[in-house]
């Protein structure tokens, strides 16, 4: 079986920023936190019977990812102690990848060469942008000068690799805006770029402010100049919105993209293992509790069918710099990737695909389409299943 990821949910926040849905509560109590910390450390003690070093031949954990919420707000000395609970319960491969992510403002100098020195060795800072006014319309709470602050604090307390966030098609935001934060943070000691466009998620504060964003055309050309400027700075595209110079893909994630095996602890936390998907309860106060009572945690679980894994392979490969395989499609899922393979190459006439050997990959222009694509080739799957 393949090595195992472990993604740990931690749902607080200094403050909620205007266009994020993600399950996080701002401002809550140090007696919460502490509550939570310590069902997170019962939650794994349990999961560690039958998957980690309390079972018979415990799955090795190559990746390990800390998100939220901002998982700092609770401070270096109990993510330290969610991390040993960790170590405590599977079985760490000495290689792994463990990452958290942060905010600028959010954490210090002296918090991050604590969670270096206790094994944190990747670290991901919600950047966004370096413009004040485009800063104050997301509701972030730092400015520029504290993001190339903090990522410099982070590269001097140890930290070989340092991710930043960035957003573009933020209202108001230009062209030449963008450049400018991608020249800038290019300057800094990062190891691996997030690019993602902007969506206005229903129920945000941003949304119901109905802000005019950039047109699409606009946003198509932010996109394409982004990647070219990237990879003249060393970073080269791996998926759609990742970037990282060589040796930094973030190997968590790419967890997901590759249909690998990974166990989520918190509220809110999210699985794939053993053929099943499932998640857990969206409310902290109802986790605490049902670990502590031994009540069931699950929101939401379903086996896999083999016809939706193969849609899965497709919709996230083809996220993916490599693409997908028809070779490994036909031996996984025992389909002919005859019909995507047709419809793959009309993609290619129009410069939104390209194929190597048996491999197809979308292109950066195939990349800005690639729901429309994905979409008719899941009919496909759906109809050859």
């Amino acid at each position: 079986m393949p090595n195992l990821g472990v993604y740990i949910h931690i749902p607080f926040c200094g403050s909620k920023c205007s266009y994020c849905d993600f399950y996080s509560l701002p401002g809550q109590p140090e007696m919460l936190m502490n509550d939570y910390v310590k069902a997170l450390a019962r939650h794994m003690d349990e999961a560690g019977k039958y998957m980690g070093k309390g079972s018979k031949g415990g799955i090795a954990v190559d990746t390990v990812y800390f998100g939220g919420g901002t998982p700092t707000v609770i401070g270096a000395k109990r993510l330290c102690s969610i991390l040993s609970e960790l170590k405590r319960n599977f079985n760490l491969a000495t290689s792994c990848e463990i990452t958290l992510e942060a905010n600028p403002g959010a954490v210090d100098a002296r918090a991050l060469k604590k969670l270096r020195r206790a094994g944190f060795n990747r670290i991901s800072f919600g950047v966004q942008a370096i413009q004040q006014e485009l800063l104050t319309t997301l509701g972030r709470k730092h400015t520029g000068e504290q993001a190339a602050d903090i990522v410099r604090e982070a590269a001097d307390a140890g930290f070989a690799n340092i991710s930043v966030d960035v957003l573009y098609g933020i209202p108001g935001q230009t062209r030449a805006q963008l450049t400018e934060t991608l020249r800038s943070v290019c300057t800094w000691r990062i190891s691996h770029l997030s690019l993602y466009g902007l969506k206005l998620e229903e129920g945000t504060p941003l949304a119901e402010a109905e802000p005019v964003l950039p047109k699409d055309e606009e946003q198509a050309e932010m996109y394409l100049e982004a990647v070219e400027l990237l990879s003249k700075e060393g970073l080269k595209q791996y998926e759609i919105s990742n970037f990282s110079r060589q040796g930094y893909i973030c190997r968590h994630n790419y967890k997901y993209w590759t249909l690998e095996p990974y166990v989520g602890f918190g509220a809110a936390a999210h699985s794939d293992f053993g053929g099943k998907r499932y998640g857990f309860l969206k409310d902290i106060r109802a986790y605490i509790d049902g670990v502590r009572d031994s009540e069931s945690l699950m929101e939401e679980m379903q086996q896999v069918p083999m016809a939706e894994r193969a849609g899965e392979y497709v919709m996230l490969g083809l996220r993916t710099a490599n693409g997908v395989s028809s070779n490994e499609y036909t031996r996984l899922f025992r389909a002919s990737f005859d019909s995507l393979e047709q419809k793959l190459a009309r993609c290619a006439k129009w410069g939104l695909a390209e194929t190597e050997g048996d491999r197809w990959r979308l292109t950066p222009k195939g990349f800005l389409v690639s729901n429309q694509i994905i979409g008719e080739l899941l009919d496909t799957t759906v109809k050859t299943g």
